[in-house]
C-alpha cells in the first residue's frame, strides 16, 4: 500500500486537476447562462422545458445555475492550485538537494534547536512523496502551509546551512551543510530566515536597475584632503550575513567590518592617504552602491574585504581578486557566483540589469584600470605573505560585480577561510586584524609611491 505522504502527493495532483477542470466547466456554464438569459423569445418555451421551470422570470432562475456551479468549483478546488510540488529529496553528508516537478520562484530556510532541525519553506509548491533520510538528517517531514510547502529535516547530528542556491531554472534547491557541535548549532539556530530566489516566475516585470540614488549618504572621509583616497568596503552586512563559521557561528559580515576598521585605523596613522568605509555599522548595501560610494568620493583605490568559505575545513590562505570577464579558475568562478548573489537575496537580480552593468565592455581606459588593479593585487600578495597565510596563486581574476567600476583600481581581498576553525580564530583575533591591516597599509604606501614616481617621470619627459 501507499504511504500517507505518497497518498497526499497523489491527492494534491488530483485535487489540482479537478480544480482546473471545474473552473473550465464554470466558464462554459457562465457563457451558457448568458445565452439563456438573452436568447430569442421564440426559444423561451424550449428553455423552460429544459430546466423544468414554467415561472414568469426565467432569467432569474438561469442566473442561479452558474452560481450553483461556482459553489461546486469551490468544493472541488478548495484552495487555489499550487504550481509545483516536491518531486524528490536527496540528502548527502554535505548537502540537501530538493527537486521540484516545476520551477519555483522562492524559498527560505531557518534552523531551530531543541530538537535540532532545519526547516525549509517553499513558495507555490505542494508537499511531495516520502523521502529517505541520510547523512546528518534522521527524518524528513513535509506539510502544507499557506501558499506553499514546509519541509522539516530532523537532525541526527548538528549541521549548519552555510549556503543555498537554486539550479535548473528553479527546479532544484541545494542547501550546503557543514558539520558543527551542539554549542555552535545553538548559536545560529535562532529562527532567523535566509531567503533564496531562483529568478523563475509565472510572470516577469522588467525594468532597468537605476544608478544609486542621489540621496545615497556618503561616509566620513578621514585624513588630509591633499592625499589620495582609499575606500575600504566591508563585505555583506545587515540581513546578508555572508559565510558562517560552522564551528563558532561567526558571521562573515562581522569579521569584515572589524578587519575594515583595523585597516582604516592603520592607514590613518600612516598619514599617507585619506580613508573612508562604505559601511561602519551592520547595514546592507547593494553591490552597486558600494562602488558607487567610492566613485562619488572620487576614490583612487577601492578594496572590498571578505572571508572565504569552502566545504572542506582544511582550505586556507588569503587571495586577492581583480576584474575579468573570464574567471582564472573554477574556484574564482564559484566565488564570483556566490558573491554576486548578494543582491538577489534582496530581490535585485543583477542578471537582468542593462548590458553596460551586467556585461561590462572593457575599453582602453578600463584596461588601464584593470592593469593597475592587477599590479596592486600582486603587490598586496608580496606584502601579505610574511604576515598572514596566503595561497600560492594569490592573485586571481573573476567577473565580480562589486569590482565593476571602470574609473579606479579595485580588488576584492579574501582575507582567509572562515570555514577553517584555526583561520577563523586568527581572523577574529586582534593579532589577525593587525597583521591584515599591516599588509594592506604597506601595499597601499608602495602603490601610491610608485604612481607618484611614475607621474613625476612622465611630467619630466
Amino acid at each position: 500500500g501507499m504511504t500517507q505522504a505518497t497518498r497526499r502527493a497523489l491527492w494534491t495532483k488530483i485535487h489540482r486537476w479537478l480544480g482546473l477542470s471545474a473552473m473550465a466547466f464554470l466558464a462554459i456554464a457562465a457563457i451558457t447562462g448568458c445565452i439563456l438569459c438573452f436568447n430569442d423569445p421564440l426559444d423561451r418555451g424550449l428553455n423552460r422545458d429544459l430546466f423544468h421551470r414554467t415561472g414568469a422570470a426565467p432569467a432569474r432562475h438561469y442566473a442561479r445555475v452558474p452560481f450553483f456551479l461556482a459553489l461546486l468549483v469551490c468544493w472541488f478546488s478548495g484552495t487555489p492550485g499550487l504550481a509545483s510540488s516536491v518531486d524528490r529529496i536527496t540528502v548527502k553528508r554535505d548537502r540537501i538537494v530538493i527537486t521540484f516537478d516545476q520551477s519555483v520562484a522562492a524559498a527560505a530556510s531557518f534552523m531551530l534547536d531543541g530538537p535540532q532541525r532545519i526547516a525549509v519553506d517553499v513558495d507555490g509548491a505542494a508537499p511531495g512523496a516520502a523521502a529517505a533520510a541520510g547523512g546528518p538528517v534522521a527524518a524528513i517531514r513535509q506539510g502544507a502551509r499557506d501558499g506553499g510547502a514546509r519541509l522539516v529535516f530532523d537532525l541526527a547530528q548538528p549541521a549548519i546551512v552555510t549556503d543555498g542556491r537554486f539550479g535548473d531554472g528553479g527546479r532544484t534547491l541545494t542547501l550546503a551543510l557543514a558539520s558543527a557541535d551542539d554549542t555552535a548549532f545553538a548559536r545560529v539556530a535562532t529562527g532567523r530566515i535566509t531567503r533564496y530566489r531562483s529568478g523563475a516566475s509565472s510572470y516577469r516585470v522588467s525594468m532597468p536597475v537605476p544608478p544609486a540614488a542621489a540621496g545615497l549618504k556618503l561616509p566620513r572621509v578621514y585624513g588630509d584632503a591633499s592625499r589620495p583616497l582609499v575606500v575600504i568596503d566591508a563585505g555583506h552586512g545587515g540581513h546578508d550575513p555572508g559565510a558562517i563559521s560552522p564551528d563558532t557561528g561567526l558571521e562573515e559580515k562581522d569579521l569584515t567590518l572589524k578587519i575594515a576598521k583595523a585597516i582604516r585605523d592603520d592607514l590613518i596613522k600612516s598619514g599617507r592617504v585619506r580613508v573612508a568605509l562604505t559601511r561602519s555599522d551592520d547595514r546592507y548595501l547593494e553591490l552597486r552602491e558600494r562602488f558607487e560610494i567610492a566613485r562619488r568620493l572620487h576614490a583612487n583605490l577601492f578594496i572590498s574585504i571578505h572571508c572565504d568559505s569552502a566545504g572542506s575545513s582544511d582550505a586556507s590562505g588569503a587571495t586577492a581578486y581583480t576584474l575579468s570577464e573570464v574567471a582564472s579558475d573554477k574556484e574564482a568562478a564559484r566565488l564570483a557566483a556566490r558573491e554576486n548573489r548578494a543582491d538577489i537575496i534582496e530581490g535585485v537580480d543583477l542578471g537582468t540589469t542593462p548590458d553596460d552593468v551586467s556585461s561590462l565592455l572593457i575599453d582602453l581606459s578600463q584596461r588601464e584600470t584593470m592593469n593597475a588593479s592587477s599590479d596592486f593585487a600582486r603587490l598586496l600578495g608580496r606584502e601579505a605573505k610574511p604576515l598572514i597565510p596566503t595561497k600560492d596563486n594569490f592573485h586571481r581574476m573573476a567577473s565580480l560585480m562589486v569590482l565593476k567600476a571602470a574609473d579606479m583600481p579595485s580588488i576584492l581581498f579574501e582575507t582567509g577561510y572562515i570555514s577553517n576553525p584555526e583561520q577563523a580564530v586568527f581572523l577574529n583575533s586582534p593579532e589577525g586584524e593587525e597583521r591584515i591591516a599591516e599588509s594592506v597599509r604597506k601595499a597601499v604606501e608602495i602603490h601610491f609611491a610608485k604612481r607618484l614616481t611614475r607621474g613625476q617621470e612622465m611630467a619630466a619627459n
